[in-house]
């Protein structure tokens, strides 16, 4: 069992950035496959970001391509979400999660664990 505990989120103007961590508990971090999702206020979560086990892929939502940046550190236990050029519609309560598959990180429903979130406020 893996347990995901996110910080980093926060109140940031348009333009600004902030950088998400997401820190695991367990041994085996390093065998899942980590993602980042959002779910804003009245829409079904969605995927944002993936990184394999090994950090030698990664994969994006096309909504933040080039923006955000994903990366892991096994030897700590932790994944981060660097956002850059944060906008109003990048709102939302951002989710770390974990997954033993290592194909379809970007369908919500492959993920096995989830931290509680964090809440990101970008104004305008």
């Amino acid at each position: 069992q893996v347990q995901l505990t996110e910080s980093g989120g926060g109140l940031v103007q348009a333009g600004g950035s902030l950088r998400l961590s997401c820190a695991a508990s367990g041994r085996t971090f390093s065998s899942y496959a980590m993602g980042w999702l959002r779910q804003a206020p009245g829409k079904e979560r969605e995927f944002v970001a993936a990184i394999s086990w090994s950090g030698g892929s990664t994969l994006y939502a096309d909504s933040v391509k080039g923006r955000f940046t994903i990366s892991r550190d096994n030897a700590k236990n932790t994944v981060y979400l660097q956002m850059n050029s944060l906008k109003p519609e990048d709102t939302a309560v951002y989710y770390c999660a974990a997954a033993f598959a290592s194909k379809r990180l970007g369908i919500p429903q492959t993920y096995d664990y989830w931290g509680q979130g964090t809440q990101v406020t970008v104004s305008s």
